[in-house]
């Protein structure tokens, strides 16, 4: 092959690229210019003074309602150590922080939002709830 037909196919490989890269970075831009644009566009919900956004009539709760969350019902806790967990066997009694006739908390994912005490029905237990925590409280708790 002579020297002219390598520079050729060079300079055509170096305008292939270059092409290329022009495309691109085209591509590049217009998807750039579409997040400011959605981003400026985008508005935030006015909060009122407990932090949480008013509720409007237009909120489409289908989005959330079939998200899984965990509930759990908390009758007491306590700190043992490893010694102590390791005798533990079929029989033994762990004290727990809670006086009888206290109420159970109810946590959804290990966020307390009610207090309740134990009922049976149908022999199956379930949870009476006696006090339900207000969202406000919940986010004070947060902070």
């Amino acid at each position: 092959m002579s020297d002219d037909t390598e520079d050729q196919n060079g300079e055509e490989m170096t305008d292939d690229w270059a092409d290329a890269f022009a495309e691109q970075e085209e591509s590049e831009q217009g998807d750039a210019d579409a997040l400011i644009a959605e981003a400026e566009a985008a508005t935030l919900p006015n909060l009122d003074d407990s932090g949480v956004a008013p509720a409007s009539e237009d909120v489409n709760m289908d989005v959330i309602l079939d998200i899984p969350v965990t509930i759990q019902m908390e009758i007491g806790r306590t700190k043992v150590n490893i010694r102590n967990l390791l005798q533990l066997n079929q029989g033994s009694v762990v004290e727990l922080d809670r006086l009888a006739g206290e109420p159970l908390d109810v946590l959804v994912n290990n966020t307390l939002i009610a207090h309740g005490e134990v009922v049976v029905v149908n022999e199956k237990y379930g949870i009476r709830l006696t006090d339900v925590i207000s969202p406000a409280e919940r986010v004070k708790k947060l902070k």
